[in-house]
């Protein structure tokens, strides 16, 4: 059997920490570009919501957003109808960095499939679309207290 989680993590370590020293000089670090991602795209998303979208535990996400809001990248806003629930959203500084974010990510997914054809492109997709689908099964479920047995 083929070690590919190696590979993909090595991929993932790779990226994350090129993107973590080119944000650096944006006050982005410790992969926090990744919540501002998600919320710049998901304006009024909820901080689960986010966890879940990057695959985090909460105790992680709550850190990573509150030093996003303490840095002005993003702000928190009381939702309309339930005064229980923080809803997420860019500022004005937030928003100005997700560009170069965008950039980055693109330009990287560019190199990433350097002498792919479209058909190779669109088939790695699927693939690591299913290879996903079948780790968030797991992932839910030892998220939920349960072991897996292996």
């Amino acid at each position: 059997m083929r070690e590919i989680l190696r590979e993909i993590g090595m991929i993932a370590r790779a990226l994350d920490s090129i993107s973590n020293i080119e944000f650096k000089e944006y006050d982005l670090t410790k992969g926090q570009y990744l919540y501002l991602v998600r919320i710049c795209e998901n304006p009024g998303i909820i901080q689960e919501k986010v966890a879940e979208m990057i695959k985090v535990d909460r105790t992680t996400a709550a850190r990573a957003i509150k030093k996003l809001e303490m840095n002005g990248f993003i702000e928190k806003k009381e939702d309309e109808y339930n005064k229980k629930i923080k809803r997420l959203f860019p500022t004005e500084k937030g928003n100005q960095v997700y560009p170069f974010i965008k950039r980055e990510n693109d330009y990287s997914n560019m190199v990433a499939q350097e002498g792919f054809s479209e058909e190779d492109t669109e088939t790695i997709y699927n693939l690591l679309h299913r290879v996903r689908k079948n780790i968030e099964k797991d992932w839910e479920f030892v998220k939920k207290g349960n072991k897996r047995n292996y």
